[in-house]
């Protein structure tokens, strides 16, 4: 047989016509029907056993080797952001206020082809592959939907992606230990009596609380936190007040925090809290602080790490392997499959000469190479070939 890379370039055409038509047509967190139904075709033209997500968006395949053997999980997100597509692309989002700024397009789109790739190779396949075509990761609790209709259950480990514009499309990025950052979000309510703005000295001032408490709060990551030790904490709403002669009786604080290590989330948990009633004690006003949890860390498994780093070098080229150099302060909600399981989480190269695919993620210009969608759906396949001890000589 030939090799997964040649077959790959064989059907590249196609599958980036796949990408494009998604790219066109991207749906929001939840809202993801027509994504849905567009995935379950596809996968029932390779022969995959097709499964809905409970009650939700999304679809789960499943290939069955010849021989028994583990089961590896495959997973691409779905969904698209509340953001107007700015590229003049040709194939451009026509769904007004939503697009694919995230790269999921080219999530799904490779995840399919990975589906087609091994179903190619199934006579040498051990075990059962799964394909996790996930809803609302930008809700961060998709995930939650898939493990909680038991797909994961049986699975012994999973292998999920991601684009990134720092690295070449083309190539992939591997990292071991912490990849993305886990996050949480916190509210600080503070209250006051209230009065005239002509009457400081009759009523403490919650606004100017709550001024204090946001500058105190960047010192947690500054002067309370091992300088290796990355965490963000931003405070990005603020809502007080209701005109400019009133000192108000309420203002609320809202912001988030992003960590790589457990430990550092129970210390900015508690700094947090310290801080707001501490300053709260100073200027004679109360505060509840409020955490809501986020999502985990995305921590890999090195030695799943190393099978991604150990199939892309030869399936594609060890030059086509970067060893990215940081974790991102990004979150992904892949971290709750990781909380079950073991997993390795590696990013598809987007980057390519021209300057817009270098934009962050998000960014309403952003381009993407598509050279990406044949370098993961290759080491994917590689992958799944390795966790599951098949013939990866076949694939070469």
């Amino acid at each position: 047989m030939p090799s997964v890379l040649s077959v790959m370039k064989e059907l590249e055409p196609e599958y980036i016509k796949i990408r494009r038509y998604l790219h066109q047509h991207p749906e929001l967190s939840f809202e993801e029907k027509n994504t849905t139904e567009f995935i379950k075709k596809e996968l029932a033209s390779y022969g995959i056993e097709v499964f809905n997500n409970g009650g939700y968006t999304g679809v789960i395949g499943v290939l069955k080797g010849t021989a028994p053997g583990k089961t590896v999980a495959l997973r691409a997100d779905i969904d698209a952001l509340p953001v107007e597509e700015n590229t003049g692309l040709e194939f451009a989002s026509v769904n007004k206020g939503c697009c694919h700024a995230c790269g999921h397009d080219l999530h799904m789109t490779t995840l399919l082809a990975a589906a087609r790739l091994l179903s190619t190779y199934r006579e040498k396949l051990n075990g059962t592959v799964k394909f996790f075509f996930q809803p609302a990761e930008e809700k961060l609790g998709g995930s939650e939907t898939i493990i909680k209709n038991g797909f994961l259950d049986d699975v012994d480990a999973v292998f999920g992606i991601h684009t990134w514009p720092d690295v070449p499309g083309g190539s992939v990025g591997i990292k071991k230990g912490p990849m993305m950052a886990g996050s949480d979000s916190f509210k600080i309510t503070i209250n006051a009596p209230g009065g005239h703005a002509a009457h400081p000295h009759k009523t403490p001032d919650p606004i100017a609380a709550a001024a204090y408490m946001i500058t105190q709060l960047q010192t947690i990551v500054s002067r309370e936190l091992n300088p290796l030790d990355s965490a963000v904490i931003t405070v990005g709403k603020m809502t007080a007040g209701t005109a400019a002669n009133i000192i108000p009786s309420e203002v609320v604080l809202e912001g988030s925090m992003r960590y790589l290590l457990p430990e550092t989330r129970q210390k900015i948990h508690a700094s947090i809290k310290r801080i707001a009633e501490a300053t709260a004690l100073a200027l004679r006003v109360t505060a509840h602080t409020e955490i809501i949890p986020g999502c985990r860390p995305v921590i890999g498994t090195d030695e799943l790490v190393n099978m991604v780093e150990e199939s892309a070098g030869r399936l594609l080229g060890t030059d086509k392997v970067a060893i990215l150099p940081a974790a991102s302060m990004g979150s992904e909600d892949f971290s709750a499959y990781l909380a079950h399981k073991p997993g390795a989480f590696f990013r598809i190269g987007t980057g390519d000469d021209r300057p817009e695919t270098h934009l962050p993620l998000h960014n309403n210009r952003l381009l993407f190479s598509e050279k990406a969608i044949a370098a993961g759906a290759v080491t994917l396949c590689g992958a799944a070939f390795l966790f599951t001890v098949s013939d990866f000589a076949a694939l070469e």
